[in-house]
């Protein structure tokens, strides 16, 4: 019995039915995750592509000007407060998180205020707005030999810069990095305490 056993058992394993049948089960299945894995590849680059999230300045506006212009002493009082709205926009189909950040105000390249941006997630194809007010730093406007003649002249060139950093995560398997940065040139004026025109760039990077 135990050699009858033993002989079929041989027999099945040999059949060629059965081993064509078993050899079309593992092509059908390598198949099905090759084509998963095609499938996923496709949809990361193509519907789930990383896009940069798009800073855009929407009002630059004069929360405070406090300006006194002593010749006869050769002395300037000047404090001011930017109120600077702006928006984030994710057009990705996935979340996107990004790092703490910074508003900055320059002037002729030099940093004269700044204000924190903490980190934070937007949704899929959502915006979120941001009102920032930026304080400057009086003693470094002074410091700056261009700055009275500036004052004279009765008109401040100022810049705005924002950057946010983030991660863009697609399926759980795909993660990357992206970098979007915002750069406005304003000029104050100091007689009516208004904002001129702003000239804005814009930079992204995956």
């Amino acid at each position: 019995m135990e050699i009858q056993t033993a002989s079929s058992s041989a027999a099945m394993n040999n059949d060629p039915k059965r081993l064509h049948k078993c050899r079309n089960i593992c092509f059908a299945t390598m198949g099905g995750l090759i084509f998963i894995i095609i499938l996923i590849v496709i949809l990361a680059f193509t519907v789930f592509k990383p896009k940069n999230p798009v800073i855009t300045v929407d009002s630059v506006t004069l929360a405070d000007l406090k300006f006194y212009l002593d010749t006869t002493k050769f002395q300037v009082l000047f404090n001011v407060s930017l109120d600077v709205d702006l928006s984030i926009k994710n057009s990705n189909k996935v979340g996107f998180k990004y790092a703490d950040s910074a508003a900055e105000l320059n002037y002729r390249g030099l940093k004269v205020g700044e204000v924190p941006i903490p980190a934070g997630k937007i949704s899929a194809d959502k915006t979120a707005p941001m009102n920032l007010t930026v304080t400057v730093m009086a003693d470094r406007f002074i410091s700056d030999s261009n700055f009275f003649a500036d004052v004279s002249g009765g008109e401040l060139p100022l810049e705005t810069f924002c950057e946010i950093s983030g991660k863009v995560n697609i399926l759980n398997l795909f993660k990357f990095h992206v970098v979007s940065t915002t750069s406005c040139d304003i000029i104050v004026f100091l007689s009516n305490s208004s904002v001129g025109d702003q000239n804005c760039n814009y930079k992204y990077k995956v």
